[in-house]
């Protein structure tokens, strides 16, 4: 499916992330390079920026560009651990200003794009979206990008108010789009979360890393046969 695209980057945080991409593209899609980005919106974007403007200076531009890893899941809205979500919403989840609350209500939050600073969400080609969805089995859906993953019942809870659709919850997909959308002419973007944990009280017992990592190997798989 990604074939129909001349030269596609996939960014992932950290190498088994990598390597769990690799695992199902190396040697079957010469024109995919997997890049490990870093941690955090701000190290990806960077990186993100870095290879596009690297790969057009060369005369072989990218013309899309995934942000791909493993996240937490909103089981509220029926997420589960080894489930695949395309993220049709990338949205900034804390980037913008704290409200007063009170007593009896907890902090408000205003945006980036409430603030009137910019904006706090991008969207990819819904097309696009749907034909991933469809090749991988994948449920389409909003996922967060935080700069601190969220370790309680109370801070999961803020998020769905802010977010009521919040499928996953990662660190990396707003920056990945940042980059694309900055790039000259704009790059077409998505992000492809595979779900290792419940987002909500931080419990490493319950993590699932490992079966994450292969669902995400198993996605590439079906969109690069």
């Amino acid at each position: 499916m990604l074939r129909r695209f001349q030269r596609v980057l996939v960014v992932a945080a950290v190498s088994a992330e990598r390597e769990a991409v690799a695992a199902a593209t190396e040697g079957t899609a010469p024109h995919l390079d997997v890049l490990v980005g870093g941690v955090g919106p701000a190290a990806v974007a960077a990186r993100t920026t870095t290879a596009l403007m690297t790969a057009a200076h060369e005369g072989r531009p990218y013309d899309l560009v995934v942000s791909a890893g493993i996240g937490g899941g909103f089981a509220a809205n029926g997420v589960h651990v080894g489930d695949t979500v395309i993220a049709d919403r990338l949205v900034a989840a804390d980037l913008g200003s704290e409200l007063p609350g009170s007593e009896d209500e907890p902090p408000g939050f205003a945006s980036v794009a409430d603030l009137g600073f910019g904006t706090s969400e991008h969207r990819p080609a819904a097309a696009l979206v749907e034909a991933v969805a469809g090749a991988t089995g994948g449920r389409p859906g909003t996922v967060l990008t935080v700069s601190t993953t969220t370790g309680t019942r109370r801070h999961a809870d803020l998020l769905l108010a802010r977010c009521p659709t919040a499928a996953a919850e990662a660190m990396e997909g707003f920056g990945v789009a940042e980059a694309a959308t900055a790039h000259a002419g704009g790059v077409d973007f998505l992000e492809i979360r595979t779900v290792s944990n419940a987002v909500g009280p931080r419990d490493r017992a319950a993590w699932r890393i490992p079966q994450a990592l292969a669902a995400l190997t198993a996605a590439f798989g079906k969109l690069v046969p």
